[in-house]
């Protein structure tokens, strides 16, 4: 079952040996590009655009990202 975010809700993921914090901005179930790269997004594998609290933006995968 995969995790259900929506817009808003606050979310930590690992990065680069620390956790990152932020806020989903959106789901994203297509192919789109952010921040030069291309996010290979599904309808059955979806990934989640947010923003970190230090003004990043990022896609990740569900299974990647835990609700604060």
């Amino acid at each position: 079952m995969s995790k259900q975010l929506k817009k808003g809700d606050e979310v930590s993921w690992s990065s680069h040996g620390g956790t990152a914090h932020g806020k989903v901005e959106k789901k994203v179930t297509s192919s789109t590009r952010i921040k030069g790269h291309t996010v290979r997004a599904t309808p059955d594998d979806p990934q989640y655009v947010v923003r970190s609290d230090n003004g990043g933006k990022a896609a990740h995968k569900p299974s990647a990202l835990r609700k604060s």
